[in-house]
């Protein structure tokens, strides 16, 4: 892996750090009026998730590693493993459950990101669009009169996942959901 100095520093750049790759979110380079400059940054594991806040010293060389985001798409689910199909190659390729970003809010046939490190060809994670447009298959019955602005009850999507809905929201319907978050955004009319 090449090695890059704290002064090719960007967002979004990732690194190896203590055997795990972590990703640059913010970095600000300082300089004291005494002693030497440094480089103060937060960086966010890619696999763990977990957030860092760590100092380099300027100039200090760290490996660079590069990932590639490939285009897949989900085709089934076999216990705990997930089945993706590649867009252009159509290879197929198992991923565990762990390595998915909110299995929840998958549907067959949703188009997906799969991040790999390009030197060793490992799937890092999956990432889902920021937004996935679902179909409503359980919830209570709307009642005429109802706005979006009257409360909220639970209702079970086809991914399998229950999130809250405005109360004029019926079965059948289909709804806008932010994949990160978890809520619902709008209906959707086809």
């Amino acid at each position: 892996m090449p090695k890059i100095t704290t002064s090719d520093f960007r967002n979004g750049l990732t690194i190896m750090l203590n055997g795990e790759i972590y990703s640059i979110t913010e970095f600000l380079h300082v300089k004291p009026g005494k002693g030497g400059a440094f480089v103060r940054s937060k960086l966010k594991g890619v696999t763990s998730g977990k957030v860092l806040d760590k100092t380099f010293r300027a100039g200090e060389s760290v490996e660079a590693v590069r990932i590639e985001r490939r285009p897949y798409q989900y085709i089934y689910r076999e216990g705990d493993i997930y089945h993706f199909m590649h867009k252009q190659t159509f290879e197929q390729i198992p991923i565990p459950h762990e390595k998915l970003d909110r299995p929840d809010f998958l549907k067959e046939n949703q188009d997906v990101q799969v991040v790999v490190h390009a030197e060793n060809e490992e799937i890092l994670f999956t990432e889902l669009p920021d937004h996935v447009i679902l179909e409503v298959v359980e919830t209570e019955p709307g009642v005429k009169g109802d706005t979006a602005q009257g409360g909220s009850k639970s209702a079970k999507l086809e991914s399998g996942a229950t999130i809250q809905v405005p109360l004029f929201i019926n079965e059948g319907d289909l709804v806008k959901v932010n994949s990160k978050e978890g809520t619902y955004l709008e209906r959707v009319k086809l």
